[in-house]
């Protein structure tokens, strides 16, 4: 199994690393990525833009799709990075790739000190079942038909180069994100349907574990993350966290009237410096 980072690095000595990890369907070419891989740059850090596994035209190099909790080929890319002895790093998720970073901080516990600095999120799936059952309402639903047209391009490309690792038996009754997962992603990872795989995999269960500097931004007016799942009480109790909840801003639509593009891009590169700063 292989992934796709592209890194890039400013001039002089970095001030730091920072690993950005994209959303569903996304990519290191997302213009998000590219808009904070900018912002980050300029103010010193080395960017790893990483795509997840089968995204950014890596289809083939690997057995398996990406999924919201597959915190392994980020944790991958850590331990190669403390290998050449260049962590700690930052990690930057958007949307669900937040969960993914939540999840994998939450997992390593204490430990994450010697390869983490801090975690940052945007827009964050924090409770999976509850974002699916949101796409599929009226707001939620020009996201997920488009989520869903990309993810069966896919898997319909991935079926016929290696049939028997794809069957999509049934693809063309899913109409929803739902159905997708619990008949395709769900049973490929090993999990017992949508249900058991949004339980488990949801950052919402490894938010009290976190031990590492975190900041959390998300939008009150997400179509596709009701903000519900921020009532979590980590969030008060885990010194860790920090929350910046905003009244609008959509999906990842922190747009600024004025470079950068996006507002987010300063708020967390500036939040980045601080925390590097303290760190020294």
């Amino acid at each position: 199994m292989q992934v796709l980072v592209l890194t890039q690095r400013p001039d002089g000595v970095p001030a730091g690393e920072v690993i950005l990890v994209h959303g569903l369907e996304g990519s290191s070419d997302a213009g998000y990525m590219r808009s904070i891989a900018q912002a980050l740059l300029e103010s010193g850090f080395v960017v790893h833009r990483m795509n997840l596994r089968s995204c950014g035209g890596t289809e083939f190099l690997c057995k398996t799709f990406y999924h919201a909790g597959l915190t392994t080929d980020v944790m991958a890319l850590l331990l190669e990075l403390d290998r050449q002895r260049r962590t700690p790093v930052f990690l930057v998720g958007f949307s669900l790739g937040g969960n993914i970073v939540l999840k994998l901080a939450g997992e390593m516990g204490a430990d994450a000190r010697r390869l983490l600095a801090g975690v940052c999120t945007l827009s964050t799936p924090l409770d999976l079942l509850k974002c699916a059952l949101a796409l599929h309402q009226p707001a939620g639903r020009p996201y997920e038909w488009a989520f869903l047209v990309s993810m069966k391009r896919r898997l319909r490309l991935r079926h016929h180069a290696m049939p028997a690792c794809f069957p999509i038996d049934g693809l063309e009754r899913v109409g929803s994100m739902y159905d997708f997962d619990d008949r395709f992603t769900a049973p490929g990872f090993g999990f017992r349907g949508a249900d058991h795989y949004y339980d488990t995999q949801s950052a919402r269960r490894f938010l009290d574990l976190i031990r590492v500097p975190t900041l959390v931004i998300q939008a009150k007016d997400d179509p596709m993350i009701p903000f519900t799942a921020f009532d979590h009480p980590a969030f008060t109790l885990n010194s860790h966290l920090r929350l910046v909840a905003v009244e609008h801003g959509g999906h990842l639509g922190f747009v600024s009237r004025r470079p950068p593009r996006f507002w987010s891009d300063g708020v967390v590169t500036d939040w980045i410096r601080e925390v590097a700063a303290g760190a020294e």
